[in-house]
């Protein structure tokens, strides 16, 4: 389960990516392409050409995770445009996308509590 919350830093590529990388060839990508530090914590996620998959990697302090997402039909329906490469994003837009959203017609309310 990934768990983002508030604080969570998130990467998205926006070009997409070869997936035959793993683990390795994502982190040398955040390292020589994007200038990030693959270890730093934040999620870092990038999709496949066809827009149909999701790899995301992320360090929690003792080890690399690597999560994927293949849709079983359709594409991923929303992706940034944005001109640079990378950008960090609110972690609910991402949240939205990996259940299938659009997060461009999403209406986004301070959902977040705070826990005393």
């Amino acid at each position: 389960m990934i768990a983002l919350n508030q604080n969570s830093e998130v990467y998205l590529a926006v070009e997409s990516v070869d997936f035959r990388k793993g683990i390795n060839g994502l982190c040398g990508v955040c390292r020589q392409q994007f200038k990030k530090d693959p270890s730093s914590g934040a999620y870092f996620v990038f999709r496949n050409k066809r827009r149909k998959a999701l790899k995301i990697i992320y360090y929690d302090g003792t080890g690399y995770w690597l999560f994927t997402k293949r849709l079983s039909s359709g594409k991923i329906p929303w992706w940034p445009k944005k001109a640079d490469k990378i950008s960090r994003e609110d972690s609910r837009i991402v949240r939205t996308m990996l259940l299938g959203g659009n997060p461009d017609s999403a209406e986004f309310t301070d959902d977040w509590k705070r826990l005393i």
